[in-house]
């Protein structure tokens, strides 16, 4: 069995966990209100604004023995760089406040998962910042590929108000099969211990992240 695939196997259940919250559940539906996007798209800003600098201090944090995994890394930041801004754009184009998003504080859940990321990749081991990447791209593609149209027509709100969910459909697709290529290259047993400790706790924390998100359930499958 390769590493990307124990890594699938063995974070089957706190994946599927997340995969059940709610609140994710009606957005790849379509089943959420204008202000349920909203509010996701606000968080969504607390995290992403974060991705460029944690994958910098993963990067800086490896060793000669992990150029290949720097080098890596340095793909993503090129990558991720500016995405918090399309955040930022597609919430003044839904209609709401993105500068009050902007300055204002994340929602305790997602403070708690960027600053674990952030003391994992510091004090523990830097390699553990690919398992927060899996369960983030992999999230993203389901909610690209299927949310993102769906709330689009329950919401009558035009493509310009999803340019970041569009966006991470076939790019994150396209990223996994990087990823996967990447991690079957992954042999030390240290290394392969913190990508999936911080895989399962980053899929367990995203979960908490969107259960925050306001959303009534009943008024959103009468949209």
């Amino acid at each position: 069995m390769s590493f990307f695939e124990r890594l699938e196997r063995e974070t089957a259940a706190e994946r599927f966990a997340l995969y059940s919250v709610p609140q994710l559940l009606d957005g790849v539906q379509g089943r959420i209100t204008r202000e349920t996007y909203l509010a996701y798209l606000a968080e969504a800003f607390h995290h992403v604004s974060q991705t460029v600098p944690l994958l910098t201090a993963a990067r800086d944090g490896m060793d000669e023995r992990h150029a290949a995994y720097r080098a890596a890394l340095d793909e993503y930041i090129a990558e991720e760089t500016g995405h918090e801004q399309w955040i930022l754009n597609d919430i003044s184009r839904a209609g709401g406040d993105a500068e009050a998003v902007r300055t204002g504080p994340p929602r305790p859940s997602t403070e708690l998962m960027v600053a674990y990321a952030h003391d994992y990749v510091r004090r523990i081991n830097p390699m553990g910042m690919f398992g927060m990447v899996y369960v983030l791209e992999g999230t993203s593609i389901a909610l690209a590929t299927h949310g993102a149209g769906a709330v689009s027509k329950a919401l009558g709100l035009g493509p310009e108000c999803f340019s970041y969910l569009s966006s991470h459909g076939a790019l994150d697709q396209e990223h996994m099969t990087f990823f996967a290529g990447l991690m079957n290259t992954v042999e030390d047993p240290a290394d392969q211990a913190a990508i999936l400790h911080v895989a399962r706790r980053i899929f367990v924390l995203f979960a908490g992240m969107f259960r925050s998100i306001p959303h009534e359930r009943e008024l959103a499958h009468a949209v």
